[in-house]
């Protein structure tokens, strides 16, 4: 069993260690059996969407978001393609903002993004860093993170129907992220796949899935998550 994971711009669209996400997904697919080769693409480069099982682009600043839109711009059909033949893809943080029709930024200018969803995002004059807990009807457990956005994002459907903790796309405690088939999003930044195992298994059997492979009768777990996921939720629940 092989499967290739391309990561996007992950030199500058990593701003709280988003990599960890690539490399979780890697240890546990190959604890499960699966070879897996990782790819990476540069501003410069042409990403290989053709050969691509799982997308993933992380979080950068507003600056940097922008130059990872338009150096994905020129790409979205291959992209789009890659979603049609059943590739599964995951941006975090920032990067989610560029799967929509458009950025309003804070000076007013509209920057066309990818189309590959409805969802509007507009900049504005508030920041919202803040810890999450999340929940949503894919999986029974719930997921913690942090989020540090300064945006409203509009009319998106939500990977997540409700926050506990945090601010949603719209408002405080409202639906965040976004998904639609093998396609998810949300604005949590960081390593979320290392602080949510049960996101990581959710993923491998949607890539098993798409794959047409047989899940193993258990996935495999890493030493010490369980046991760190279950801290986590305790501090922040306790808030």
């Amino acid at each position: 069993m092989e499967l290739t994971i391309l990561h996007l711009y992950p030199d500058c669209m990593s701003l709280y260690g988003e990599y960890a996400n690539v490399a979780v997904l890697r240890r546990h697919l190959e604890a499960a059996g699966v070879s897996v080769a990782v790819e990476t693409a540069l501003f410069e480069d042409t990403p290989d969407f053709e050969h691509a099982d799982f997308i993933y682009m992380g979080a950068g600043t507003e600056r940097t978001q922008k130059a990872a839109l338009s150096a994905l711009l020129p790409h979205k059909e291959a992209l789009k393609a890659a979603i049609d033949r059943g590739a599964a893809v995951l941006f975090t943080g920032s990067a989610m903002e560029t799967l929509g029709i458009s950025i309003v930024d804070a000076a007013g200018k509209t920057w066309p993004c990818l189309g590959l969803a409805d969802f509007a995002t507009v900049e504005t004059d508030r920041r919202d860093p803040c810890d999450v807990v999340a929940h949503t009807p894919l999986w029974e457990s719930a997921v913690v993170g942090f989020m540090n956005k300064c945006s409203v994002t509009e009319d998106a459907p939500p990977l997540f129907d409700r926050l506990s903790l945090g601010f949603g796309n719209e408002e405080d405690k409202g639906p965040e992220g976004y998904v639609n088939g093998n396609v998810f999003a949300t604005h949590l930044t960081g390593p979320i796949l290392v602080k949510n195992p049960d996101f990581t298994d959710f993923l491998i059997r949607r890539l098993f899935e798409a794959k047409g492979w047989e899940l193993p009768e258990q996935l495999p777990v890493l030493p010490y998550e369980r046991e760190a996921y279950a801290v986590t939720l305790k501090e922040l629940t306790a808030r």
